[in-house]
């Protein structure tokens, strides 16, 4: 299991929490099964108790269940879980990008920016680093539309679906896939084409819902 060096002290919360996230996001624990505490404790070289405060954390972004005798597993999700989920997601960003297209052209450039960066770390087949700035890009265009209900119903769901999202990248054609959907997006973000940004949004949830039950 590749939890890399030991962690240093600071942060040691966060920093764990990050850790743990990241194992399950990218199936090196995969659902269903249980968190081993005992070897990651002694892979990141800290106690068991900073692991059990991460796994709180991560039992309320709704990535692992925390059961009687059993300890923490992670969250299993059915097909239909899946394809509901990435619905609301839909309807959401699709909102939110939208009213992106009418944002200050500064916060436009930045996130054409970051689909720039998004693009190389695909031609590098950097995979967890490009998930990441993906993640990011999804969450701008919603902080763009500044409305903080959407804010919040977004990142709870965003945090629970985060491992679905990243399994609908395993293979080299969904992953492809994935990036051209959002070449589409960004290129109606850059012409604020309100009418073609909504379809483009709609129709990668679309994909990604196919993606991730293929997956």
């Amino acid at each position: 299991m590749p939890t890399q060096d030991p962690i240093a002290r600071t942060s040691l919360h966060s920093q764990v929490t990050a850790r743990l996230r990241s194992l399950i996001v990218e199936s090196h624990i995969k659902p269903g099964e249980r968190v081993p505490e005992m070897a990651i404790s002694k892979d990141l070289g800290v106690s068991r108790t900073p692991i059990r405060e991460a796994l709180k954390v991560l039992a309320s972004e709704g990535l692992v269940d925390l059961l009687p005798l059993r300890g923490a597993v992670v969250k299993t999700f059915s097909r239909k879980d899946a394809a509901d989920m990435l619905e609301v997601m839909g309807v959401l960003e699709s909102f939110a990008a939208q009213k992106a297209c009418k944002a200050d052209q500064k916060r436009i450039d930045q996130v054409l920016a970051m689909h720039e960066k998004m693009k190389t770390l695909y031609a590098k087949g950097k995979r967890p680093e490009y998930f990441e700035l993906n993640q990011k890009i999804h969450n701008a265009l919603v902080d763009m539309a500044d409305n903080a209900s959407l804010s919040m119903v977004h990142s709870t769901l965003s945090k629970r679906m985060r491992s679905l999202r990243y399994s609908g990248n395993s293979t080299p054609d969904n992953w492809r896939g994935a990036l051209e959907d959002h070449e589409r997006i960004a290129q109606a973000l850059a012409q604020r084409d309100v009418k073609k940004i909504k379809k483009a949004v709609v129709a990668h949830f679309e994909n990604t819902a196919k993606r991730v039950v293929e997956s």
